[in-house]
C-alpha cells in the first residue's frame, strides 16, 4: 500500500510539495519562487514515479517477459515538467494548486531547462518511442550518453550564428538518479599479444588497456495513465579512481589529473568537432562507450535470472538507432567470446538474433565509416573482431558467388583504399536479424540502391517501420486548446489510439467547429507573434500566412530553395509585377553545425534578406521574413500549433522521412513538399486536395544524376524567374555593406554545382506557392483542409511505429 503523499490528489500533492521545500530545498513553504514550485513539483512527481518503476519491474519479472533496449547516441526528450503530469493525470490537479498560490503553472514549466541529449529528429524520435513504448506497458529502456554540454545555445550576431556552451546541467536536475552502485568498467586503448590456449588454439589478448569508468543517471519515463514507468539510463565518464597513482607515486601529479580530466571529457559534449583528429577520436570513443556501457549492463540483469545464454535472444532485444551503436556487434561477440568463453558460432547467432538496425539516412557521406588505423588505436581488440567477421562473411559471400570479386569488394567490412577505413553500417547489417527503412519510400531506396547487395543476399532482414511523433506531447501538451475541442467533440481516446481522430472528418463541414478550429489557430498565431517581438524585435501580423521552415540547417533541406522564392515574391512586388493578395510571414528556425560553411551562409542569407525586405516601406507588412534562434524542443512546442503552411522542400529521394512534416499535420498546418520521406505517405492519407506537392520525383533525380543531364546554368538562361534570384545575389542586392558575400551562390550555379536540385525544383515551387496565397485567401476551404489533415494523421503516431517494431521485429507481448 503507497503512503498517501503518493497518491494523486491535490491534497497530496501539496503535501509532497511541501515536503521537497523544506526537506529537499531547506526553504519555508509557501514560496513565491517559480523555480521553487518546479523543483518541488518535479521532486515530487519523481517520487511518484520511483514507486511505480518498482511496480513496473515487479510486474516484468513476475511475467518473464523478453525486454527491448533502445541503444541511441542522441534522445532529445525535451523539458519533461509539463508531459509528466500529463502522462500521470495530474496536469490539472497541478495547475488548479499552483494557481490558488498565485502562480502561473506555464512560468513554472519555464524554469526546465531542454535538456541538451540531442540534435535533431534522430534524437527526438528516440524520446518518442521511449514514451510510446511505456504508453504500450511494453518493457522499453533507453540506453545514451550524459551529455554534460549539449549540442550548443544558438545566438545571432550581425546574421552569423555564435555557438555557445550548452550547459543545461548547470542547474539541478531534479528528474535523474544517478546510479553509482551500478557502474561499469570499459577498457580502452592497449594492445594485442598472440597467444594459444591450452588446445593449441589461438587466443589473442588483449593487454595494457586503461580504464573508463561508465556512470549511470536513471531518467524515468512514464506512459499515459501512469500505469508503467520504464528508465532512460544515461552514461556519463568518469576516471577509474581519483588518479592513477602509479604516475602519482613517481612525482608526476600533474599527468596523474591530467589523465583523470581526459577520461571525464568522454561525456562533456554531444558531436565533437571531428574534422580533427582529435575530434574524431573523442567521436569515435564516444560510440563505444555508449555500446559497452549498455551491453554491460544488459548482461548484467539478464544474469540475474539466468545462468547462461542460451535464452539471451529470447529475453533481450537491441535496437541500434543508427549506425552511431554499430559497434555493438563487436562488442557484444568480444564480451561473449573473450569474457564469457562462448564458441564463435553460438555466439555469432545469439548476437545476431538480438541486434536490430534502423538506418536513417541514403546519404553516403552520412553512413559513418572509421579509419582501420583509428580502431586499431582506439579498441584494437575490436578491430581483430570486425575482421574475424568479415572474412567469415566473405566466404559465405564468395561460396555463393564465386569469381565476383566487384560484389566482394562492395559488400566487405572493410573499404580498401589509401586509407583503409571500416564501414559500420555494413557491420551493422551483417550483424543483425533486422534491418529497417523507417518510410516506405526511404527503405525502397535502400533495398533498390544503398543496400542492394545485402537485400538480395537476405531480403528477408528487410522491413518498412514509417517513423512516428507521440500525440501526447505534440498535441496534449503543446496545443492544448486544440486537445481540448477535439476531446469534447470525439472523447480524448485519441490520446492512446491516434487513428480515432479519424471520426474528426464530419466536423470539417460543420460550421462551429470550423469557427472553433479557426480561432484556436489564430490564437496560437497571437502567442508566437508575440515570442517573435520578444526574441528578434519584428512584429508579425496574426491573421498573415504563417509559412513556417524549421528544422536543421543542411543543403539536402534546402532552406536555399525558400530563401530564393521569398526573393522572387520580394522582386516581384518592387517591380510592380504583381500585387500581394495576401500577406505573409515566413518562419525559419534551425541550427547549422559548427563547422559546416555553407550551412551557417545559409543562416547569414536568411538575416539579411529578411533585413532588406522588412526594412522596406515599399513592401509594408505583405511580407515578412523572421528567423528565431536556438531552435530546440520548448521552441518547436510553440512553433508548430500557429503553422499555417509545413515546408517539407527536401530534394527527393534524400530525407529518409522526417518527423517535423508530422508534427505540422498532427497540429493543422498545410504541407507543401516534394514527394520525398513521409510526404510520400503524408500525400496517401490526407488526400491530393489537401495537400501540396511539387517537384521531381526520386527515380527522376537518379535517372538525371545518372546521366548527369542537370545543368543548372542551363535553368539560369532559360528560366527568367532565376535570372532574376540569382542575379540579385550576384549583384550584393542583400549585401550592399558586405559586397560580394554571396556572389558563391552565383558562381556555383553558373559552374553547374548544385547537387540537390534547387534550379530544377525552382519553377514548380514558385507556382506552387502562387496557388498556396489563393487558397489561403478562402479561409473557410484553407480550415476544413487543414481539420483534415488533423483527421487523417493517425497513421503517423510513434504508437503505431513502435507496434510496428514490436510486431515485425521485437516478437514481445505488452505486460499489462
Amino acid at each position: 500500500m503507497k503512503p498517501t503523499y503518493l497518491e494523486n490528489s491535490k491534497s497530496a500533492l501539496k503535501e509532497s510539495m511541501d515536503y521537497h521545500l523544506r526537506c529537499s530545498l531547506c526553504k519555508e513553504p509557501p514560496s513565491k519562487e517559480c523555480r521553487d514550485h518546479f523543483l518541488s513539483s518535479a521532486f515530487s512527481l519523481r517520487d511518484r514515479m520511483t514507486e511505480k518503476i518498482l511496480q513496473t519491474e515487479r510486474r516484468y519479472h513476475e511475467a518473464k517477459t523478453k525486454r527491448v533496449y533502445y541503444l541511441s547516441l542522441e534522445f532529445l526528450i525535451g523539458r519533461l515538467l509539463g508531459n509528466t503530469l500529463h502522462n500521470l493525470g495530474m496536469f490539472d490537479i497541478s495547475k488548479e494548486l499552483l494557481t490558488d498560490a498565485g502562480i502561473d503553472i506555464e512560468e513554472v514549466r519555464q524554469q526546465e531547462n531542454d535538456p541538451g541529449l540531442g540534435n535533431g529528429g534522430l534524437g527526438r524520435l528516440a524520446a518518442c518511442f521511449l514514451d510510446s513504448m511505456a504508453t504500450l506497458d511494453i518493457a522499453g529502456f533507453g540506453y545514451g550518453i550524459h551529455y554534460e554540454y549539449g549540442l550548443f545555445k544558438q545566438e545571432i550576431d550581425n546574421g552569423y550564428q555564435r555557438e555557445k556552451p550548452d550547459n543545461w546541467l548547470a542547474e539541478l536536475n531534479p528528474w535523474e538518479i544517478k546510479r553509482t552502485d551500478e557502474k561499469c568498467i570499459i577498457p580502452i586503448h592497449g594492445r594485442i599479444e598472440h597467444f594459444q590456449d591450452r588446445d593449441g588454439d589461438y587466443n589473442p589478448m588483449w593487454l595494457d588497456w586503461k580504464v573508463i569508468m561508465g556512470i549511470p543517471f536513471d531518467i524515468p519515463v512514464v506512459g499515459y495513465g501512469g500505469k508503467t514507468v520504464n528508465w532512460l539510463r544515461l552514461y556519463g565518464a568518469g576516471s577509474s579512481a581519483d588518479f592513477d597513482i602509479q604516475i602519482f607515486n613517481e612525482g608526476d601529479y600533474f599527468r596523474a589529473v591530467e589523465q583523470k580530466v581526459s577520461s571525464e571529457t568522454i561525456t562533456k559534449m554531444l558531436y565533437p568537432l571531428d574534422t580533427i583528429k582529435s575530434g574524431r577520436e573523442l567521436r569515435l570513443v564516444q560510440e563505444y562507450f555508449l555500446v559497452a556501457c549498455s551491453l554491460r549492463d544488459i548482461i548484467r540483469r539478464y544474469l540475474k535470472v539466468n545462468e547462461n545464454f542460451d535464452l539471451f535472444p529470447e529475453q533481450v532485444a537491441i535496437q541500434m538507432n543508427d549506425t552511431h551503436p554499430s559497434l555493438a556487434v563487436a562488442e557484444l561477440m568480444r564480451l561473449f567470446v573473450d569474457e564469457y568463453a562462448l564458441p564463435w558460432d553460438h555466439a555469432w547467432e545469439i548476437t545476431r538474433e538480438t541486434l536490430a538496425y534502423t538506418n536513417h539516412t541514403v546519404l553516403s557521406e552520412a553512413l559513418e565509416k572509421w579509419p582501420v588505423s583509428l580502431l586499431d588505436h582506439v579498441i584494437p581488440r575490436h578491430l581483430q573482431i570486425i575482421y574475424e567477421i568479415n572474412d567469415r562473411f566473405i566466404r559465405k559471400v564468395a561460396a555463393r558467388h564465386p569469381g565476383d570479386t566487384d560484389l566482394l569488394r562492395r559488400m566487405s567490412l572493410i573499404e580498401e583504399g589509401e586509407t583503409k577505413q571500416v564501414r559500420m553500417a555494413h557491420l551493422a547489417l551483417v550483424g543483425s536479424h533486422s534491418v529497417n527503412g523507417v518510410s516506405a519510400l526511404h527503405t525502397e531506396i535502400l533495398k533498390s540502391d544503398n543496400f542492394s547487395d545485402f537485400y538480395a543476399l537476405w531480403p528477408e532482414r528487410f522491413v518498412n517501420i514509417t517513423n512516428g511523433i507521440t500525440q501526447r506531447r505534440w498535441l496534449l501538451e503543446a496545443n492544448p486548446r486544440l486537445a481540448r475541442l477535439i476531446s469534447e467533440t470525439i472523447g480524448d481516446s485519441w490520446i492512446t489510439d491516434l487513428s480515432r481522430l479519424r471520426l474528426l472528418e464530419p466536423m470539417a463541414d460543420q460550421t462551429g467547429f470550423k469557427d472553433a478550429f479557426h480561432g484556436i489557430k489564430r490564437a496560437n498565431k497571437e502567442a508566437l507573434a508575440d515570442i517573435i517581438s520578444d526574441t528578434v524585435w519584428i512584429s508579425v501580423d496574426p491573421d498573415s500566412l504563417f509559412d513556417v521552415h524549421v528544422k536543421r540547417i543542411h543543403e539536402y533541406k534546402r532552406q536555399l530553395l525558400k530563401i530564393m522564392q521569398i526573393v522572387h515574391e520580394y522582386l516581384q512586388i518592387i517591380r510592380g509585377e504583381k500585387k500581394p493578395a495576401a500577406a505573409k510571414t515566413h518562419i525559419f528556425a534551425g541550427k547549422a553545425a559548427p563547422g559546416y560553411w555553407v550551412a551557417k551562409q545559409m543562416i547569414k542569407l536568411i538575416h539579411n534578406v529578411g533585413q532588406v525586405i522588412n526594412q522596406d516601406k515599399r513592401i509594408g507588412d505583405a511580407l515578412k521574413v523572421v528567423f528565431l534562434p536556438d531552435y530546440r524542443v520548448s521552441l518547436a512546442e510553440k512553433i508548430i500549433p500557429a503553422a499555417d503552411l509545413s515546408e517539407q522542400i527536401s530534394m527527393a529521394g534524400r530525407e529518409a522521412s522526417g518527423t517535423g512534416n508530422m508534427k505540422f499535420m498532427l497540429n493543422g498546418a498545410l504541407t507543401v513538399g516534394t514527394l520525398d520521406g513521409a510526404n510520400v505517405e503524408m500525400l496517401e492519407e490526407a488526400g491530393e486536395d489537401n495537400i501540396f506537392i511539387f517537384g521531381l520525383k526520386a527515380e527522376e533525380i537518379a535517372e538525371m544524376e545518372r546521366k548527369k543531364s542537370y545543368r543548372p546554368a542551363e535553368y539560369y538562361h532559360r528560366f527568367p524567374e532565376i535570372r532574376m534570384v540569382l542575379d540579385a545575389f550576384r549583384d550584393d542586392l542583400f549585401c550592399a555593406s558586405e559586397r560580394g558575400h554571396f556572389q558563391w551562390i552565383y558562381h556555383r550555379m553558373m559552374n553547374n554545382e548544385d547537387p540537390y536540385f534547387h534550379l530544377a525544383d525552382f519553377i514548380q515551387y514558385i507556382e506552387v506557392q502562387d496557388q498556396i496565397e489563393r487558397e489561403f485567401l478562402d479561409p473557410d476551404s484553407w480550415t476544413k483542409k487543414a481539420i483534415l489533415n488533423v483527421a487523417r494523421s493517425g497513421k503517423f503516431s510513434s504508437d503505431r511505429s513502435v507496434s510496428d517494431y514490436n510486431r515485425f521485429i521485437w516478437n514481445k507481448k505488452a505486460v499489462k
